[in-house]
């Protein structure tokens, strides 16, 4: 069935990293799902989610987790509630976690999960990125020519 509008193929972002498109730059985007308990989805439904000291990574030949993402507690789920900080699991395939991980190892990248979203489905997601690290130098170069494409895009449209 394909969508009619823009509003039905939307994501409900919760989270995003916006933090990770400074200090890395991003070579890289991967989507996985990710295992949460019934609690946590509820406290996705209700924000206050933060993923911005969070990193991905491959743990002993079981796949890839989530490690640091803060998911607050639920408060109506009483005595079955989860940790807030607790490694979670990633869903992918084999292949693509046997390339993430050579990836990790020999290339000198990093896992940093971008933003964390509702699917239409409805599904939980997170969006990593395959980064490398910026020096300062870097990131002050990435900023002047954000500006200087800013400023050339103000000066096309003023001229019409």
């Amino acid at each position: 069935m394909a969508p009619n509008n823009k509003r039905e193929t939307a994501k409900k972002y919760i989270a995003e990293n916006r933090k990770a498109r400074h200090n890395y730059s991003i070579e890289d985007r991967i989507e996985a799902g990710i295992i949460l308990k019934g609690s946590e989805v509820k406290s996705l439904r209700s924000g206050a989610t933060n993923i911005g000291d969070s990193y991905a990574g491959a743990n002993q030949g079981d796949g890839l987790w989530l490690y640091n993402a803060y998911i607050p507690e639920y408060k109506e789920a009483n005595r079955e509630n989860h940790e807030t900080r607790r490694p979670r699991q990633l869903l992918l395939h084999k292949r693509e976690i046997a390339r993430l991980h050579q990836e990790v190892t020999r290339g000198g990248m990093t896992l940093v999960p971008l933003s964390m979203y509702f699917n239409d489905k409805g599904i939980a997601k997170v969006e990593l990125g395959l980064a490398k690290g910026r020096k300062l130098h870097d990131k002050r170069e990435a900023e002047k020519e954000r500006d200087w494409n800013r400023e050339k895009a103000r000066l096309m449209k003023s001229r019409g």
